[in-house]
């Protein structure tokens, strides 16, 4: 892959810039392919591509296309303009073997969420790959829709799917909605019930994903202070009797396979954490307070099992929180 393409390719991760211009009685959403107009008939290979964003993910999208067996990959996105869609959309077919590279580009909730166009694109889809950006827009605009029911029909029927950066806060059970703005560790831990720390649950049904939020960018941008408050209030709101998190660090990915292994890629690490002790402290305006967060610390190249939550290289220890400051116990580079 020469590095113009690769550059092209990998931009699909951020958000692009960009005025749509659209008839404001038309509808608001558009749809742009590249490559055949008729869809494959192919059987697709399952999986899972979690991406902690970042511009270095070929392995990841390798993994997609490759599930794809040939067929139509599509791309589900909140912003950018027609001529940048369809550059990624075009270049994606001369990386991949695929029968059509497609985009849905969202802009608001309103009818668009029940068109059957869009279910029926869905439907047809082998490979589905959500991109970065604001994740509160893919909850606004498709949670208790006939799209998140498509969707988790896509998950249950074996087809693989992913995301990177906001595309993939919402593959687990639980997510970090971003509903008013993001939060950062400092002011979460001071205060687990603060505005900013909105969570939310039941939109994609992936059984892997079962009791698991997940976090991005997650060494660079310091994000393992505000994991430690998701898991609190996870526990804490008796929305799960245990509480998972998978962390990427920006340009890795953990590429699950259904029988629940996966290796990470890209330049790693992952984080894999668990507890089930609800927190002695979590409550509005006063800072968390919790002990015995297991982590799971998995380097390039190593592997992870979902289902047993056990890994086969990497380093095992524990995190303590008391009154908003994280500890580790048994581990040589703290909390990370």
């Amino acid at each position: 892959m020469n590095s113009f393409r690769r550059i092209v390719i990998l931009s699909i991760l951020f958000v692009a810039a960009g005025c749509l211009g659209a008839n404001p009685a038309a509808a608001k959403w558009k749809y742009l392919r590249s490559g055949n107009a008729a869809d494959a008939v192919v059987t697709p290979k399952g999986g899972f591509a979690l991406m902690g964003g970042g511009g270095h993910q070929e392995e990841a999208f390798q993994f997609l296309c490759d599930r794809a067996n040939g067929g139509d990959f599509l791309v589900l996105r909140a912003s950018g303009d027609d001529d940048y869609i369809k550059q990624v959309n075009d270049e994606m077919l001369k990386t991949c073997p695929l029968n059509s590279a497609a985009t849905i580009l969202f802009t608001d909730r309103d009818e668009d969420a029940d068109d059957p166009k869009i279910v029926d694109i869905i439907a047809h889809a082998e490979s589905i790959f959500f991109a970065g950006g604001d994740q509160s827009n893919y909850v606004r605009f498709w949670q208790d829709t006939p799209i998140e029911k498509a969707l988790n029909d896509h998950i249950a029927a074996g087809k693989p799917i992913g995301g990177s950066s906001a595309g993939l806060a919402i593959l687990g059970e639980f997510s970090f909605s971003s509903m008013i703005d993001t939060i950062h560790s400092p002011e979460a831990l001071a205060n687990p019930y603060g505005n900013e720390v909105t969570l939310t649950r039941d939109f994609l049904k992936i059984p892997l994903l079962a009791d698991v939020i997940t976090d991005t960018h997650f060494v660079k941008r310091d994000r393992m202070g505000r994991l430690l408050v998701f898991l609190s209030r996870i526990l804490q709101d008796d929305w799960a009797p245990r509480a998972r998190g998978i962390a990427l660090e920006e340009n890795a990915s953990f590429l699950l396979e259904l029988d629940g292994t996966g290796v990470v890629a890209g330049v790693g690490p992952a984080y894999f954490l668990e507890t089930s002790a609800k927190p002695t402290q979590c409550a509005y305006r006063k800072p968390l307070s919790m002990d015995g967060i297991k982590v799971h610390r998995v380097p390039k190249g190593m592997r992870f099992n979902v289902k047993t939550w056990k890994g086969e290289g990497g380093d095992d220890y524990v995190l303590n929180v008391k009154d908003g400051q994280v500890s580790a116990v048994g581990s040589t580079h703290g909390i990370y």
